[in-house]
């Protein structure tokens, strides 16, 4: 692997130019490291290991009342910080990377929804846009932001309790368990019935037609650029394991260790929003 840490960061920049000039098709797989600088707190350190307690899993939160509970309550406190992230110099440089032409397909394992409104195209979001939400009963959808408003007035308790809490990955909160037991989670406005975020919770799988999309743009790839993830999640792994076995180089921009360190070819060990900048002027 050539390594650049930051302080190298010039080189680095230099080194991923070239590493993308000879590529017609780069495909370009995202994480949480990208929007940190945007205010929305990740999942891991830089030696990839999870912070705080494990997420809410899927299957957990359809069955069980009590989970709900939680999670909507910690969503009502936490939505405010991942509702006002704006885009930042990381997204808007993979932007202009796309309109020039030096980047093609785009993955993200983001919900945030940040690519969108820096402006890239082709995009897939792996794990779904938090942004939306899903009625499990009959499929209606609404926008998350006009769900917070209900939660609001259905939870006047924790109207300010948001300025006392720590903001967590994807609009999670820490909440003391008093306030959950007092939640009120509403329901669908169409049919009554179980509202979820339109993401792909942990422990469920991604939707077929989304995997195969995904990976048809992964063969269809002539590289591979990893920004800003660990890819200790499977679901961002297997695309540099899929890279690596049909011979397809891998670079990387990412402050911290990833799972597919011994497959890449290239790394710049420095923040996404200081890289790709960059990369965009060359």
């Amino acid at each position: 692997m050539r390594y650049f840490p930051e302080h190298e960061i010039e080189a680095g920049a230099a080194a991923l130019a070239g590493f993308l000039a000879p590529h017609q098709h780069v495909l370009v797989l995202t994480g949480a490291g990208l929007s940190t600088a945007s205010g929305i707190p990740d999942y891991r350190d830089k030696d990839g290991v999870r912070r705080g307690r494990a997420p809410i899993q899927g299957p957990d939160f359809r069955r069980s009342d009590a989970v709900r509970r939680r999670y909507w309550a910690r969503s009502l406190l936490g939505w405010p910080t991942l509702a006002g992230a704006a885009p930042n110099p990381g997204h808007l440089a993979l932007a202009a990377l796309q309109r020039q032409g030096q980047v093609g397909q785009l993955i993200t394992q983001n919900v945030d929804g940040l690519h969108q409104r820096a402006g890239s195209a082709r995009l897939i979001e792996l794990h779904g846009n938090i942004h939306q939400v899903v009625c499990l009963a009959c499929q209606a959808r609404c926008s998350r932001a006009s769900l917070q408003q209900r939660l609001l007035d259905d939870n006047p308790h924790l109207q300010h309790a948001g300025e006392q809490v720590k903001a967590l990955p994807d609009g999670d909160a820490q909440v003391e368990p008093d306030a959950l037991d007092q939640f009120t989670v509403p329901g669908c406005e169409q049919c009554g019935g179980v509202l979820q975020p339109d993401v792909v919770f942990f422990g469920d799988n991604i939707p077929p037609q989304r995997t195969e999309a995904a990976l048809r743009a992964m063969e269809e790839a002539d590289a591979l650029l990893v920004v800003g993830s660990s890819l200790m999640v499977f679901s961002g792994y297997r695309f540099c394991r899929m890279a690596a076995q049909s011979g397809k180089p891998i670079a990387a921009i990412n402050a911290g260790v990833t799972r597919a360190d011994e497959l890449i070819a290239l790394k710049v060990a420095a923040a996404a929003q200081d890289v790709l900048p960059l990369l965009a002027r060359t």
